[in-house]
């Protein structure tokens, strides 16, 4: 099996596919340098393994390699990218020049992008990548953890469960004489638990991850924390009542709950939609945007979590980037190009699916920091209202911010106290009208366990998110009662 955790990825691409440094430098310089405004060439391997349990039975195990290059070029707002499977400088160049001919129509100017030579984290380094550890212990977990669920309540009657994990070396090389590289872990531990009573079946799901060893959800047994979490949504959906249907005072509880500050205000704060000005946030730098109690920050430099990188898909080292400050819009999250157009500095934030796909600006780890109030003073606070645990679906309008949102799990509050749990809310708003109802922050911030993908644009990136326990005042909830 390739140990990929301790190679370097300079001499993973030399030796394996014979593509050097010096070879990528030609391509860019022969096919691309002074042609165009930017130019990059993204080299990765990827091994993806999956496992998956279900009715005590392994259902499902595959593993699967890939390899490939795509190769950008940007001249004024026009991006031309082409990718192949087959790594070789003949392959290389023709892609080159496939990107260059739907680039140059365009170009205005002869000037090379400088990027960001900041040092890379070494945010990850694993002395065990998951897609290396035993096969028998993987299955072991799954086993253990399919036991537990089964076993903490009588109700449960169908367990699902699973274990993914993957590593990509990758490697850039951009036209301003860049080269650098990143082998990046990911794996995610998954349960899902489907409860009867009565002819009423509901469904609980929970798991974690990141970009972690295998042995990290043995750590103080998370897997069983797992596997309780998912039983407990379950069977706590078979007593829900129907939700309330109005405006109320929604608490929101920390970690997951952030989701909502990620799709309703965090891709309106992405580089692209604010240059092209169809964001709701265009154009509003230094204006008020939120309550003076928030505070949103991107940051993709937490060790191991499932969002961050060492440098982004264009080579720029990952960072910290205050997007609001104490209410006021003070940033945006950027790739090269958008920087570039907006005379601002890439922030690490330009992000790919795979080989196959350009970069775009991205979200890592968006999650609002702790206020001063006691979670459990914000709770009593309410006289009415709901407290939402965790969502699921939810649709979002970047140009307006409006959002729909349903919660898997929430609860009523009357006087300051949760009574039951409820089925069938959502929350509806728009992102920045939202902010601007924050009333109370907690000082409880948690992050997401490491389940989390971000959709854009076709492609899908593993992220984070994050939140302390808020209340936001009058919002509106759909519910089913009256």
């Amino acid at each position: 099996m390739d140990d990929l955790a301790r190679t370097r990825p300079e001499s993973f691409f030399s030796d394996r596919f014979n593509v050097t440094a010096s070879l990528l430098d030609r391509v860019l310089g022969s096919s691309l340098l002074g042609k165009v405004d930017d130019a990059d060439i993204y080299l990765e391997y990827r091994i993806n393994e999956e496992l998956q349990l279900e009715e005590e039975s392994v259902k499902k195990a595959s593993r699967h390699v890939s390899q490939g290059a795509g190769v950008r070029a940007q001249a004024g707002t026009r991006t031309g990218y082409a990718h192949t499977d087959d790594i070789s400088i003949t392959n290389l160049e023709e892609a080159a020049r496939q990107a260059r001919a739907i680039a140059d129509r365009a170009a205005t100017s002869a000037t090379v992008a400088v990027v960001s030579r900041g040092r890379p984290h070494d945010l990850y380094a694993l002395a065990e990548p998951p897609v290396a550890a035993d096969l028998g212990r993987k299955l072991d977990l799954l086993r253990r953890l399919d036991a537990a669920a089964r076993a903490a309540d009588p109700r449960v009657r169908q367990v699902i469960v699973s274990l993914t994990s993957e590593e990509i070396v990758m490697l850039i090389a951009t036209a301003s004489g860049l080269t650098v590289g990143d082998v990046r872990p990911l794996t995610r531990l998954s349960v899902t638990v489907i409860a009867e009573d009565r002819g009423r079946r509901e469904i609980g799901s929970h798991g974690g991850g990141g970009r972690v060893p295998l042995d990290w959800f043995l750590e103080g047994e998370r897997w069983r924390r797992y596997a309780a979490e998912a039983a407990r949504q379950a069977t706590l959906k078979l007593s829900a009542v129907d939700a309330p249907a109005g405006a109320m005072t929604v608490v929101l509880a920390p970690g997951w709950p952030g989701i909502l500050l990620h799709e309703a205000v965090g891709h309106g704060l992405e580089g692209d939609f604010n240059r092209k000005g169809t964001s709701a946030f265009a154009g509003r730098l230094g204006q008020k945007v939120a309550s003076e109690l928030v505070t949103v920050v991107d940051d993709g430099t937490i060790p191991n979590r499932r969002g961050s990188l060492n440098v982004d898909d264009e080579g720029t080292p990952t960072g910290r980037t205050v997007l609001i400050e104490r209410g006021v819009l003070v940033g945006y999250m950027q790739d090269r190009l958008n920087a570039r157009l907006m005379g601002m500095q890439p922030t690490g934030n330009g992000r790919r699916e795979s080989y196959a796909h350009p970069a775009l600006p991205r979200m890592t780890n968006t999650f609002m920091l702790a206020g001063e109030d006691d979670p459990a003073d914000i709770l009593s606070s309410v006289k009415r209202g709901l407290y939402a645990v965790t969502f699921g679906g939810g649709q979002v309008d970047i140009t307006n911010g409006k959002f729909v949102f349903s919660a898997n799990e929430a609860w009523l509050i009357e006087d300051g106290r949760l009574t039951a749990p409820v089925k069938g809310a959502s929350l509806i708003g728009a992102g920045p009208e939202a902010l601007t109802r924050v009333t109370r922050v907690g000082r409880d911030l948690a992050f997401d366990e490491g389940v989390g993908t971000c959709g854009k644009d076709g492609q899908s990136v593993p992220v984070g998110v994050g939140l302390p326990t808020i209340r936001l005042d009058d919002m509106t909830v759909g519910g089913t009662a009256v």
